[in-house]
């Protein structure tokens, strides 16, 4: 049995800060892929970061310099450390992994909203 929970989004300023978490189920959370995700009203879902096995981390190009995704395997635990925040950053993120957390559905995900 696997399962992946966000959480750690609410409201902030622009300019501000957030750190979300995903935390897996089962035992082979350490030798897979993760990924955040984010959709916001009315679009499509889009890849935001993604950390290798290995730790090597990946950005989209309008995230580069402000977020950093970091993985914690004794915790089972991806996060994603969003800094200086703006109003089109606001969205549920998601996250997803590779091989055994490839899941057939998204979860509830965690909804992130910043002011202008």
């Amino acid at each position: 049995q696997v399962q992946l929970v966000e959480s750690g989004g609410g409201l902030v300023q622009a300019g501000g800060s957030l750190k979300l978490s995903c935390t897996g189920s089962g035992s082979m959370f350490s030798r897979n892929n993760m990924a955040w995700y984010r959709q916001a009203a009315g679009k499509q879902r889009e890849l935001v970061a993604s950390i290798t096995d290995m730790g090597v981390p990946d950005y989209a190009d309008s995230v580069k310099g402000r977020f950093i995704i970091s993985r914690d395997n004794f915790k089972n635990t991806v996060y994603l450390q969003m800094r200086n925040l703006k109003p089109e950053d606001t969205a549920v993120y998601y996250c997803r992994g590779s091989g055994e957390y490839y899941l057939g559905n998204w979860g509830q995900g965690t909804q992130v909203t910043v002011s202008s």
